[in-house]
């Protein structure tokens, strides 16, 4: 049995739940139960687990919420979704938003049991060789990055408040994890928070804490994320995403390092660091008097805008390779060749989800591969190019106007296939609704 590897089972039926519990337990693997979306959160709050599974029909909230809830707050936590045959569409629809795989009830526990050994060993592999190593992601050949990273050293041994800049997937988050570990705070918590991925009276909870009965359910007192970060580090993650009201109280809490929790008076004093990220354009947003300027002036005493990966492509064969020795271990596998045309996409393509995506890519490359090969056709792109660029010519084009125009085809289809709600495109597409929003008017797209 793997050690440590935790498994929550997520099922509003007390005799599913039960069996499934006997199953694991049968098999070495010990799990804790929850009978809704919501309960499960919470125990995710209290304790990392590296596998959920969860029913895909839950009166509440149903497992694709909590699926898109999980892998916002917790992405090193495998889903497993479970579902009867008449929802297998939707189960498969919950692996194209982040699932691990689905299990059909019924089924020969075997084929559920052989997917939680993968998962297992992925972690145990995972653990052993320390998938977070920062040493590739921050060094830079490319001069302009290099002595940004160098900013971002002198930033850490500072008590500065820092504003973390750049597109979605540059590695804002290994940005704020680097600064943290090289301060003198590293001995406390880093302790971050995605502030997207909570409605406003949530977030507040989430950042202050609350007293019991400060709100409805709010059944026991729970300690924030403010006084979790005490003697280390805040990262507020996506910061442009925060109500204006939140950042009124956000910004108080900055200058005086004071916090109270809802539904109480008493004041409570906490030491911490605070690092922001965002990929928004804060000055604009200031502008629009959707952002407050005191407040950005606070968040931002020092700035480190992070470039895009295309802006230091010098930096792509290292990453490419440290990436493809980081997924032969996960994996298991070997890889012995990459095709030249395989590795000419990844050195020429513009990664508009930029580290991020070149994780994605390599990882599925290595995935699919069966022969110690990496091949041109298990690119993600492929196929999805000969269906959205039929109507493209190539011709005399260079490759950022072929992304470009790919890119305009893709969204457009989207859109329509989603009757045009901005939401649920963006889902789709993997990008916020204001990123969307941004193409629409970028490519002037609207109806």
């Amino acid at each position: 049995m793997t050690q440590h590897f935790n498994v929550l089972i997520v099922d509003d039926e007390l005799a599913y739940r039960t069996v499934l519990s006997k199953i694991l337990s049968k098999n070495g693997y010990p799990s804790i139960s929850a009978e809704s979306g919501q309960e499960a959160l919470a125990l995710l709050k209290e304790e990392k687990y590296d596998l959920v599974l969860t029913d895909l029909m839950m009166g509440g909230m149903n497992g694709i919420e909590l699926l898109e809830s999980i892998k916002s707050l917790y992405s090193d936590t495998e889903v497993i979704m479970i579902t009867g045959h008449g929802t297998i569409k939707n189960a498969v629809e919950a692996i194209k938003k982040g699932a691990f795989s689905y299990f059909i009830k019924g089924n020969d526990p075997e084929e559920l049991l052989l997917e939680i050994k993968k998962i297992a060993k992925m972690s145990d592999l995972s653990r052993k060789n320390s998938d977070s190593k920062p040493d590739v992601l921050l060094s830079s050949k490319n001069k302009k990055f290099a002595h940004i990273i160098n900013t971002a050293k002198k930033a850490a041994k500072s008590e500065a408040n820092i504003l973390l800049l750049g597109e979605s997937g540059v590695g804002k988050e290994v940005f704020a994890n680097f600064i943290h570990e090289t301060s003198l705070r590293h001995d406390g918590p880093f302790v971050p928070v995605n502030c997207h991925a909570f409605q406003d009276t949530l977030l507040e909870s989430e950042l202050f804490g609350h007293k019991k009965g400060a709100f409805t359910g709010a059944t026991e007192d729970r300690v924030g994320r403010f006084e979790s970060s005490d003697g280390g580090t805040l990262f507020l993650d996506e910061i442009a995403d925060t109500p204006l009201s939140t950042q009124i109280k956000l910004l108080r809490s900055i200058e005086t390092r004071k916090i109270e929790r809802l539904g109480s008076n008493q004041i409570v004093d906490v030491d911490f660091r605070l690092i922001a990220a965002t990929n928004c354009d804060i000055k604009a947003m200031i502008e629009d008097q959707s952002f407050r300027e005191d407040f950005y002036y606070r968040i931002s005493t020092i700035t480190v805008n992070i470039p895009p990966l295309r802006d230091h492509r010098e930096d792509l064969p290292d990453l490419i390779d440290m990436f493809i020795q980081r997924y032969m271990k996960v994996t298991n596998k070997e890889v012995e060749k990459i095709n030249p045309d395989v590795m000419k996409f990844l050195l020429d393509y513009d990664y508009p989800g930029n580290i991020r995506e070149l994780k994605n890519i390599i990882e599925r490359l290595v995935v699919l591969s069966d022969d110690n090969v990496l091949h041109m056709e298990d690119l993600p792109y492929v196929d999805e190019a000969a269906s959205l660029n039929s109507g493209i010519s190539y011709e005399g084009k260079t490759l950022k106007e072929i992304r470009v125009e790919t890119e305009i085809a893709y969204i457009k289809e989207t859109l329509l296939e989603s009757g045009h709600n901005i939401t649920k495109a963006a889902e789709v597409l993997g990008i916020s609704r204001r990123q969307l929003t941004n193409k629409i008017n970028e490519y002037d797209l609207k109806n």
